[in-house]
Parts: C-alpha cells; sequence; structure tokens
C-alpha cells in the first residue's frame, strides 16, 4: 500500500510514519531524510543536491523527484510513506505522473488534522532526540528520566528547534494553509482522503490511521 500523510507541522506525521514502518513494513519517504542521504551518497544525484544545498539554493521538484523515482524503483513488498511531498498542487500530479510511469498506484491520502492553538500548545513543548531524531513532548511523551532515548536507546543530547516557538509556528502554519492545504481538496475529489484526528495520544491516532487504511 502507497499512502501520503497530511498535515501541518507537528501533526505527528513523522511518529506516525515509523509506526506504519514497524506494523508494516512500509518504507517512509522522508524528504528531508532523502536529500541528506542524497547529500552524503556521492552518486550523481547526490552531488547535484550537495551543489545547490551549497548554494544555499532551494532542491527543486525535479530533484525531489528523482530521488523518489529511485526510492520507487527498490524491492519493497509493504508499500511506501510519502512524508512531506507532496507540498503543492504541481508536486501533486508530478508525482501522480511518477506513479503512473513506475506502474504504481496511490491508494490513501491520511489527513491529520488538529486544532491551531492545541497544535501551538503540543510543539512549544517539543523536544527530538539528538542521536535518531524521536520526538517527545513535555505534555504527553516527556523524555525519560535516565535520559535515555526509547527510540535508540542511546544516552543522546536532547533539542529543542528553534522555530518552535509561538511566533514562528503561525508563519509555518500560515505556510502550509497556503500551500498544502489544498491538496485536501485535490485528494477528496480523486476519492483518496481519509482524515483522521492528530490531536489524540499518539496510539489513538495509530488506530484511527489503522481503521481508515484496511477499511
Amino acid at each position: 500500500m502507497n499512502i501520503i500523510l497530511l498535515g501541518p507541522p507537528g501533526a505527528g506525521k513523522g511518529t506516525q510514519a515509523r509506526l506504519l514502518v514497524e506494523e508494516r513494513n512500509m518504507v517512509q519517504l522522508s524528504t528531508g531524510d532523502m536529500l541528506r542521504e542524497a547529500k552524503e551518497s556521492g552518486t550523481e544525484m547526490g552531488n547535484m543536491v550537495a551543489g545547490v544545498m551549497a548554494r544555499g539554493e532551494l532542491v527543486t521538484d525535479e530533484i525531489v523527484i528523482g530521488l523518489i523515482k529511485e526510492k520507487l524503483q527498490g524491492e519493497n513488498a509493504g508499500g511506501f510513506i510519502f512524508d512531506g511531498f507532496p507540498r503543492t498542487l504541481e508536486q501533486a500530479d508530478a508525482l501522480g505522473q511518477l506513479m503512473d510511469a513506475e506502474g504504481k498506484t496511490l491508494h490513501a491520502v491520511i489527513e491529520m488534522r488538529v486544532d491551531d492553538e492545541a497544535l501551538v500548545q503540543r510543539i512549544t513543548a517539543r523536544s527530538t532526540c539528538g542521536g535518531c531524531g524521536e520526538v517527545y513532548n513535555d505534555l504527553t511523551k516527556p523524555i525519560p528520566a535516565d535520559g535515555k532515548c526509547t527510540n535508540c536507546g542511546k544516552e543522546n543530547e536532547f533539542n529543542r528547534r528553534a522555530d518552535d516557538n509561538e511566533e514562528s509556528l503561525k508563519v509555518r502554519l500560515m505556510a502550509y494553509y497556503k500551500q498544502t492545504s489544498p491538496l485536501i481538496g485535490y485528494y477528496y475529489a480523486k476519492g483518496m482522503l481519509r482524515t483522521v484526528n492528530g490531536l489524540g495520544d499518539i496510539a489513538d491516532v495509530q488506530g484511527e490511521i489503522s481503521g481508515a487504511l484496511d477499511g
């Protein structure tokens, strides 16, 4: 099964994607992770990515689609999770064309719907493991008392993003609503959209997503 996770910053897409990887043997295609991996790979595409990033330029849609194409051509029985892509209608069209060209089907789009005020409270309490990126929250998933990450098991530094504050989050939310929220209508019209409550605890959201996919 191939799916897209949609939702504003802090909705929990990364956390739920990792759970789907564990449960269903899916592959998470995170734009950020793919770019970092490509940059360090030394391949022709990787050198192109490294050059663009070194110049401080934005990575083009064509490059991201190229990276996704490489991943889609690998063996994976569980399917793919698109996390962080597409972000615009143009990217959605490009992804659809790529899936068709590779003989693959996009089965569902999961919208993780959240309330803005509650999201601000969640984000400003968020920390991540400096080793593996596991997300913690002062309110719902505190950093373990022994200082060891529950995901990688290491005693790493736990970090807060500099832009995890109310002012910065409002800017990021505005960008999401302007660029990405039109995808909700786009995929609804295609009959692919499934909406879940993204503000429940992790297990509840996981259950809603499983129900949406299996139903």
